[in-house]
């Protein structure tokens, strides 16, 4: 699930559509679940947008997403989190990635999926050796904890009712990092990096 609803604010607006080596931002959290579905490690691609992202929900079939509406989306990350799951049928567990985050790499969701399916947790984290060893995105999150999104407020994930120690909660230890695109800035400092 690719959660693509949020307005972007200190973007100053469009950033998804930004371009990022010559593709738009969006693209690349598109690509890497595309990829991941062509591989077998997941059923379906569903990208969360808001109710005015035509743009977006074209480049998400395109790549074979169903799109997924947020009537909501000035409700924060939970609403998104939230639209998506109630779309995902009877899909045994999610990946949820943040459509901001263009550095996501296949490996490491096929790392996530290993993970839950040898049992080591219901909530699946990653940690990025050069991200100050807090956990990140994405997220993989087993079925049985989906009614708990209910609990979610504003810009909450479940890492804010799971934190790291709880019961179900396993973080894997990854190289490299996954930063957010969060301001011009930022994107600017990510074309040093190869796509």
């Amino acid at each position: 699930m690719v959660l693509a609803a949020g307005g972007a604010a200190r973007f100053g607006g469009g950033k998804l559509l930004a371009p990022l080596h010559g593709r738009p931002l969006i693209e690349y959290a598109f690509g890497v679940a595309g990829r991941a579905r062509a591989a077998g490690l997941i059923g379906r691609v569903v990208a969360v947008v808001a109710p005015e992202s035509e743009a977006i929900g074209r480049l998400a079939r395109q790549t074979g997403a169903d799109v997924v509406v947020n009537p909501a989306p000035e409700q924060g990350l939970s609403s998104s989190l939230r639209s998506g799951l109630r779309s995902l049928g009877e899909a045994a567990a999610a990946i949820v990635l943040l459509a901001d985050q263009p550095l996501v790499r296949l490996d490491t969701l096929a790392v996530l999926i290993a993970a839950w399916r040898e049992g080591l947790g219901t909530l699946i984290r990653p940690r990025y050796a050069d991200a100050g060893g807090e956990p990140g995105h994405p997220v993989l999150a087993d079925r049985s904890l989906w009614p708990l999104a209910d609990q979610l407020e504003g810009e909450a994930g479940f890492g804010s009712i799971r934190p790291i120690g709880a019961a179900g909660v396993a973080v894997i230890d990854l190289p490299g990092r996954n930063p957010d695109v969060d301001t011009p800035a930022d994107l600017h400092r990510l074309e040093g990096f190869a796509p």
